[in-house]
């Protein structure tokens, strides 16, 4: 007789299968509309905190919530809308390394100067997890399992 326990059936494994893309989508989401949020009611806090290059301006910090609040509604609309995870990720994907190129370019330009570093470092980071999840997504909505590209284990 056998001590061991019997192997949980497929539904059951495929049920405790965690979604890896819809999780790192619904971060981003949150993030993004996060900075939005802090950019739009509270941008000199946002430029000290966050964004310390050049010129305080409101209107532009404004103008950059705005990009951040789209991302992340579209984003967020993803989670629902399985044929929205590969478009949003890789526009995300898109603007997140554009936005790392810039800091890169200013890297030096920040006060306190460790601040120029840590966003460039941050975002980088942050374009390469959106690449890895937008390959985790394309490779799910390729997949002939539809359990697969529901999520979960075929």
């Amino acid at each position: 007789m056998s001590t061991g326990t019997a192997p949980l059936p497929a539904s059951a494994r495929s049920a405790r299968t965690v979604d890896v893309v819809g999780l790192g989508i619904g971060m981003f989401a949150a993030v993004d509309l996060a900075l939005a949020v802090f950019m739009t009611v509270a941008p000199h806090a946002f430029f000290k905190a966050i964004g310390p290059f050049g010129a305080f301006n409101a209107h532009y910090s404004r103008d950059v919530a705005t990009f951040e609040g789209a991302l992340g509604i579209g984003l967020a609309l993803a989670l629902r809308r399985p044929g929205w995870r590969v478009p949003m990720l890789a526009v995300s994907a898109a603007q997140y390394a554009l936005h790392s190129a810039n800091h890169l370019l200013d890297i030096d330009r920040a006060h306190p100067a460790w601040t120029g570093y840590f966003d460039f470092a941050s975002l980088f980071s942050a374009t390469l997890a959106l690449l890895w999840l937008l390959r985790l997504a394309a490779n799910e909505q390729a997949s002939p399992h539809p359990r697969a590209r529901e999520g979960g284990s075929p």
